[in-house]
């Protein structure tokens, strides 16, 4: 028989160690509606961090998962070294996370003063030839808050490629996709694979933001937002648009990045809750 104690998931069919805690995606999730709900990420990481060390990974959420997320957690609590630390051991078990542990370890360096660092993180993810337009968002999020608008632009560009199924060149090569073109009138829209269409919608927002930053006319991608329905009107993160406003940082209101947004103040058991 399986039981919880605290969100903590053990059981009796473990061989000799009936205590051994067995990591799920849901116990995570609870720890994280917790400190979205009292603030205390610092506990909420600490937790994480001692279940990633001590607990039974899965195929469903491997060991390196856990130490994301706890690393995600200390962001949060603003310790960037102690995340730097699991985003590491997330890189050293091996094994695939939910996002690349790279991304948010260049955010804690970015944030420790050691840009050098960050950087060359960044240049091995382009030199990979990324395929994962979540990867592209990310990076593209974090060099918005780094002022690098031109390489946000880059990279929101290739991950709008990848969900539309076209061609994506590495980021350094990635032009300002149709920067030269205007069409009148309304673009068709390439009806691109059921995971990507938010994605796809949360791309072509940013990499829109981004090219009016940069005083660029609108471009044949940025015409993909009438047929997708166009900007909300109020932006992520507003309370119209479905995010509590105390979640926000006030800094960086328009930032969809994974320390920007607590989760939202949904029961860690509803159904509506993504697994």
């Amino acid at each position: 028989m399986t039981e919880f104690i605290r969100g903590v998931e053990t059981g009796s069919g473990l061989g000799n160690f009936p205590d051994v805690v067995v990591l799920t995606r849901d116990m995570f999730d609870a720890i994280e509606f917790d400190a979205a709900c009292t603030g205390d990420h610092r506990a909420a990481a600490q937790q994480m961090n001692d279940l990633a060390a001590t607990g039974t990974q899965t195929d469903d959420f491997p060991r390196s998962e856990a130490f994301v997320r706890a690393g995600e957690q200390w962001l949060l609590a603003d310790d960037p070294a102690a995340a730097a630390t699991g985003f590491r051991r997330a890189i050293e078990d091996g094994r695939p996370a939910f996002s690349d542990p790279r991304v948010p370890l260049a955010r804690a360096l970015f944030m420790l003063e050691r840009p050098a660092e960050a950087e060359v993180l960044i240049r091995q993810l382009e030199a990979e030839q990324p395929r994962d337009p979540r990867l592209c968002d990310l990076v593209a999020e974090l060099l918005v808050e780094r002022s690098d608008l031109e390489g946000a632009l880059r990279w929101a560009t290739v991950g709008v490629e990848l969900c539309l199924g076209g061609p994506a060149e590495a980021p350094a090569a990635a032009e300002s996709a149709g920067a030269a073109e205007t069409p009148a009138g309304r673009v068709p829209v390439p009806v691109p694979p059921d995971g990507d269409r938010t994605e796809l919608q949360m791309l072509l927002r940013l990499r829109y933001r981004v090219r009016n930053d940069l005083g660029l006319p609108e471009d044949r991608y940025d015409l993909l937002l009438d047929g997708l329905g166009g900007l909300d009107p109020e932006p992520p993160g507003s309370a119209a648009a479905g995010w509590p406003p105390q979640t926000t940082k006030v800094s960086d209101p328009g930032s969809r990045s994974t320390i920007t947004w607590s989760p939202s103040l949904i029961p860690p058991d509803s159904n509506d809750r993504a697994s």
